[in-house]
């Protein structure tokens, strides 16, 4: 049975949440978001998510369309994204959780499309800053799985594997600041969630190939564009 509709464009942050479906379970379906035909901002999109962006999950509840707050949601309804309530293991991740969806996922979205953050010739010292604080960000994360690896698959795991990927891809040409080697133990978490099965239908799906993390190449989608 369909329980929840995912519009969703390839290799964007709906990826995260096909993925999290995948390894819950619950029935869903997909509908395609066309951003070639700027489909995110059509009315009917609009009447979903006002801010026009993607994902968006439609649940018996009506539409959720923060990818934080779809892992929340997903967690309450079916369980296994986070600890249980209570514990200071649920304290930290939902911190580090937050931290990526509030201050890692934004900072690299700006790296991807400085043109929208700031006039033409600032763009070489505004991206030689977001460069240097997402360093520290991608340090500080590495530091916090190697003292605190994770145990089975939770809400932090996809959405920051899909930054990782999309630092070593974003913009072509660009992108050779970053290096995943360089940060040993979100390497070793992202090496062994390519070995997942919900993870290798849902790559599949989107064309991301068999190494979607630890050796990312463009997508090759079968419907749509993932820019």
């Amino acid at each position: 049975m369909t329980t929840y509709r995912l519009h969703y464009a390839p290799d964007n942050a709906s990826f995260i949440i096909r993925w999290v479906l995948e390894e819950q379970g619950p029935g869903y379906e997909t509908r395609l978001v066309d951003r070639r035909a700027g489909a995110q901002r059509s009315a009917a999109h609009l009447a979903l998510n006002p801010a026009g962006r993607i994902p968006v999950l439609e649940t018996p509840q009506g539409p959720i369309s923060e990818t934080a707050a779809i892992l929340l949601w997903l967690d309450e309804a079916h369980g296994g994204l986070l600890p249980p309530r209570g514990t200071a293991a649920r304290a930290r991740m939902l911190n580090t959780l937050l931290f990526v969806a509030n201050t890692l996922h934004p900072e690299a979205i700006q790296t991807f499309y400085l043109h929208r953050y700031g006039p033409a010739d600032a763009q070489d010292g505004m991206r030689a800053a977001l460069q240097a604080r997402l360093r520290g960000h991608l340090a500080m994360l590495d530091a916090l799985t190697a003292a605190h690896p994770p145990d089975g698959f939770d809400a932090v795991q996809p959405y920051l594997a899909a930054i990782l990927r999309w630092l070593a891809l974003y913009p072509p040409g660009k992108t050779a600041w970053f290096a995943l080697a360089d940060y040993p133990a979100l390497h070793g978490m992202a090496a062994a969630l390519e070995t997942r099965p919900a993870l290798i239908r849902a790559a599949a799906a989107e064309g991301l190939g068999a190494h979607p993390f630890t050796a990312p190449e463009p997508p090759d989608p079968p419907e749509g564009s993932a820019v």
